[in-house]
């Protein structure tokens, strides 16, 4: 639609004297922000990090991935943004909640119902995508002890981390507090970029420290570097223009501090309260039909119990493994 726009001669916002024409005072801040939350829309790549245990040769398939998905979604955002454009002011633009549909129902006229459901589908599978991918954080959190021992198992059947699952839903349920989506945009994308440019960082400095480990996906040191340079522009500009937005997402971050002392660095906890634990932990097995992961036939049930017990400090107690009397108590 947008190149028949402008083959009929609707581009004047597309025009350079009125493309870069200025409608509000310049600040740094607000295009901190704004990268901030146009970059949300670009997510979707480190999202497949998540899944590298699924993935089939991840390590040629994983780059393959990444370098195909982000040129492809640049390509389709930007001229859908050209396409808006053709219809509507940056004004209008900024007025309206759902951008798609306004442009539907300049253009489409009867069949604009055609957008809303196409926006639906969209965010379906979004949504799906980042369910599917964010659960395996908790999943691997709490196979490393850092979680409740309940959300590194799996259904019996499917093979699927349902309390992980369950335990991703609640906390989306959470976020949704706030009414404004441009606030939790913030909010998420300012914690995810932090938590980006430790990651970038922590690679330089395991190829300073050591520089021998195998690295079967290496590249250039110039990339995190550039990266690392974008990432202190967007971080340091964002919060100077939104420091109470940006702050109350640090103090949300910050409330895993305490978790953290209670449940992992603290491990001489009272007998009641890791009783307490255990009895959870059997309750939500029954009740997911979950057990811990084992391949058949490698590892038994008492060397299964000594490999997590040596993973998980006390305030997670491992529960019944996937053995005959575990089957036995999930049936009862």
């Amino acid at each position: 639609m947008g190149v028949v726009q402008i083959c009929k001669g609707e581009y004047f916002w597309l025009e350079p004297k009125n493309a870069f024409e200025s409608f509000q005072e310049p600040d740094i801040g607000l295009i901190a922000l704004a990268f901030l939350q146009g970059s949300f829309a670009y997510g979707g790549w480190n999202f497949l990090n998540y899944v590298t245990e699924e993935l089939v040769d991840p390590y040629k398939n994983l780059p393959r991935a990444i370098f195909i998905s982000i040129p492809l979604v640049t390509f389709v955002y930007v001229f859908a943004n050209v396409a808006y454009v053709t219809a509507m002011s940056p004004q209008e633009l900024l007025a309206s909640n759902a951008v798609a549909v306004t442009f539907g129902e300049k253009l489409l006229g009867v069949m604009a119902w055609i957008m809303p459901i196409s926006v639906a589908l969209s965010t379906f599978g979004g949504v799906n995508g980042s369910l599917f991918t964010s659960s395996r954080l908790f999943f691997a959190g709490a196979r490393e002890g850092h979680l409740p021992s309940v959300l590194a198992m799996i259904h019996v059947k499917r093979c699927t981390p349902i309390p992980a699952l369950l335990f991703t839903c609640i906390s989306t349920l959470l976020m949704l507090v706030t009414s404004d989506m441009y606030t939790l945009i913030n909010y998420v994308g300012f914690i995810n970029y932090l938590f980006y440019g430790v990651t970038v960082a922590g690679q330089i400095v395991l190829r300073w420290k050591k520089p021998d480990i195998p690295r079967p996906i290496k590249i250039n040191l110039l990339f995190p570097i550039i990266y690392l340079l974008f990432w202190a522009f967007l971080l340091i500009f964002s919060l100077w223009s939104e420091p109470v937005v940006c702050g109350i997402g640090l103090a949300i971050m910050l409330t895993g501090v305490p978790v953290y002392f209670l449940g992992v660095y603290w491990q001489n906890k009272p007998k009641g309260f890791n009783d307490f634990i255990e009895v959870l932990t059997l309750v939500s097995q029954k009740m997911c039909v979950v057990v811990y992961p084992v391949e058949d036939g490698d590892v038994g049930t008492q060397g299964l119990r000594e490999d997590v017990a040596e993973q998980q400090p006390s305030f997670y107690q491992p529960a019944p493994c996937k053995d005959q009397d575990s089957e036995e108590q999930l049936q009862a």
